[in-house]
């Protein structure tokens, strides 16, 4: 190893999220995407999902002082450079993260509102939706719902003609929005707007054949997250995030995971 090559500073990110066996989705996807993107990763886990690659087989919440004890521990002793959310699951939850949070409003906050897995099962409670409106995106840098979750948080279906109203509506608190993962024909488009510089940006990807993608919203996020932490613009983040993820999912659609949904493969460059 060259030494010098090591960065003269920890980029910290500080995920809050939920754990899985697989290793394909939540905060070990969360870590492994920080550690390629160059950033220390650590984390709280907000609850324990039993799965495999086809359904959510059980969640087991941890109690509400160990989330809250997990949180404070590193911010309070180590500090963070950007704050990433995943998988919340319920109103209180969401409400005790964001109240933390408060307490560190200098610190950047990505908020991945995770609802829903690949395969199509729910990870949150039914109050949690305007939960996260009143306590959690109040507090967010920039929120990257995929379609599905867009949805549910706008209460309608989306299409061309109303995408922009709703990215709209998910930054009326000041945050940037990234809306990812809308199908059209054989593109996938991520859509980006900043309502404070009034930017928007519609990322047009190629589908690529692959059940290989659990886990890859909460890559993105990471990415995101890691990119903040060294100090980038959100613009240059969020285009760096979607690069690294485009050619995490190419990667990963190499491999055979399991019977149903697999994970994508963050460590591209390090490949011969």
């Amino acid at each position: 190893m060259d030494i010098m090559k090591i960065a003269d500073k920890l980029y910290k990110v500080f995920v809050v999220a939920g754990s899985e066996p697989l290793g394909t989705a939540g905060i070990q996807a969360d870590m492994k995407a920080i550690v390629a993107c160059g950033g220390y990763a650590a984390g709280a886990v907000i609850c324990i999902v039993d799965e495999d690659t086809t359904h959510v087989k059980g969640v087991h919440l941890i109690p509400a002082d160990m989330i809250a004890g997990q949180i404070r521990s590193f911010l309070g002793d180590v500090g963070a450079d950007c704050i990433k959310t995943g998988m919340l699951y319920s109103k209180n939850i969401i409400r005790l993260v964001a109240g933390i949070l408060d307490e560190y409003s200098s610190i950047p906050v990505v908020v991945d509102p995770v609802m829903v897995t690949s395969s199509g099962d729910k990870l949150l409670e039914e109050d949690a939706v305007q939960a996260y409106k009143d306590y959690l995106f109040p507090r967010a840098s920039i929120l990257t719902p995929n379609k599905k979750e867009a949805e549910w948080l706008c209460g309608k279906e989306l299409n061309e003609g109303n995408i922009e109203e709703c990215l709209k509506d998910l930054s009326r608190w000041g945050n940037s929005v990234v809306i990812k993962s809308v199908e059209n024909r054989d593109f996938f488009i991520d859509y980006y707007y900043n309502p404070v510089e009034k930017v928007m940006k519609v990322y047009k990807k190629e589908g690529i054949r692959t059940r290989n993608v659990n886990g890859t919203g909460d890559s993105f996020a990471s990415a995101i997250a890691t990119f903040l932490s060294k100090g980038y613009g959100i613009e240059f983040a969020v285009a760096e995030a979607e690069r690294f993820i485009q050619q995490s999912i190419e990667l990963g659609a190499r491999f055979k995971f399991g019977r149903g949904f697999g994970p994508v493969y963050p460590y591209y460059e390090v490949q011969e």
